[in-house]
């Protein structure tokens, strides 16, 4: 069987690697050739709203997924018959592939409002918000919110672009300067004890499984290492029902990600990714099966693996350039992932998970690794 993967960067690359073991075969639309997954899949170059493009890449596979939000949702809805005739494998324009996971899903994370809306709709605690289109909305919404918070775009943003922190009501025309001239949502700012994620795979066969949660540290908006698993039971169970909220409603396939504050002990919905996720790199060495060998069998409706923590993990970002390599690869029990990119600032290009037999040693070994870090 073959799979299409619309974005050809390093999680479609380790996409790819995470199904050659099981036979599989890769073809990426991505709009440049030189790229991480151009190293072990054939690209088609072409734009990713180019519906053309699109229906090409789905001639020649079974099955099509992404490896980044920022994929046109409409474009894919309009490769793709409803939801009954993708269930089946069939489409209106003779393609072969099914979309998965479905564009609705993606459509929703790609407008931070419509996220946020849905996630209230389906109960799940969220930090106040807005939605703020004038800077009059931005006043009355911090006026009935409160300050501090954060003025976000509703599209587009990643990584901590496109969004300013309104930390005293001085800001706020500032902050309107600043974002001003598209849609925007204005949130309560969380004074958080934690942040973590919780990572759920669901099959086309309605399978479902779900990682252990997992603890997150970000840095100017990017996650900078993940220590897998987090411990405790009561927010394990708490995340599961929540995203099982998110699976159901979509009618889901493969993995999704939800991202949560911990505040006075409890989850805040922050934002959801409806793909493979950075905070579950540490699933290729840490766990029984992976994140991405689990999303390729979500999609192709086969039997899921176990996600099983083996031991205890910690992945951490490479950002900006990597790393003395020699160094870090005389480190016992690490394993070190050069995504192929060239250097600069605030670009992930690659990553490392160290693996240890108990929460304690692995933590005392993520300390001592992070201050060996370049400067990104």
């Amino acid at each position: 069987m073959k799979v299409g993967i619309i974005g050809a960067g390093q999680l479609g690359r380790m996409l790819a690697l995470a199904g050659y073991p099981l036979g599989l075969k890769f073809h990426f639309l991505d709009r440049a050739a030189d790229t991480p997954g151009g190293q072990v899949a054939p690209i088609l170059v072409g734009d990713f709203e180019d519906t053309a493009k699109l229906t090409e890449l789905g001639r020649t596979v079974d099955v099509i997924t992404f490896d980044w939000e920022n994929v046109s949702a409409s474009a894919l809805a309009s490769i793709t018959d409803p939801a009954s005739a993708i269930a089946r494998g069939e489409s209106a324009n003779g393609t072969r592939a099914r979309v998965w996971p479905p564009a609705m899903a993606l459509a929703t994370s790609q407008d931070r409002l419509l996220e946020k809306e849905l996630f209230s709709i389906l109960k799940i605690p969220t930090p106040p918000f807005a939605a703020v289109d004038s800077l009059a909305d931005l006043e009355r919404a911090a006026g009935a919110i409160g300050v501090p918070g954060v003025l976000k775009t509703r599209r587009g943003g990643y990584d901590g672009k496109g969004q300013f922190v309104v930390r005293a009501a001085q800001d706020i025309e500032r902050a309107w300067q600043d974002l001003q001239g598209q849609p925007l949502i204005y949130e309560s700012f969380v004074r958080f004890s934690r942040e973590v994620s919780l990572i759920g795979v669901r099959s086309t066969a309605n399978e479902t499984r779900f990682y252990p949660l997992c603890a997150n540290t970000h840095a100017e908006g990017i996650l900078r290492h993940t220590a897998a698993p987090f411990v405790h039971r009561a927010l394990q169970r708490e995340a599961e029902r929540y995203l099982q909220r998110l699976l159901a409603h979509f009618g889901y396939a493969g993995v999704l990600t939800l991202e949560f504050f911990v505040a006075r002990g409890r989850l805040l919905a922050n934002e959801m990714a409806p793909r493979v996720h950075n905070s579950g790199h540490w699933t290729i060495e840490g766990a029984v099966t992976s994140q991405f060998e689990n999303h390729l069998r979500a999609i192709l409706g086969w039997p899921l693996g176990s996600t099983a923590p083996v031991g205890h993990s910690a992945m951490i970002n490479f950002i900006g350039s990597l790393p003395q390599r020699e160094r870090w690869l005389s480190e016992p029990n690490l394993a070190f992932h050069d995504y192929g990119k060239e250097p600069r600032p605030r670009r992930k290009v690659g990553h490392c998970t160290i693996h240890e037999t108990s929460a304690a040693r692995r933590d005392s070994r993520l300390r001592r690794l992070l201050k060996l870090l370049p400067k990104s």
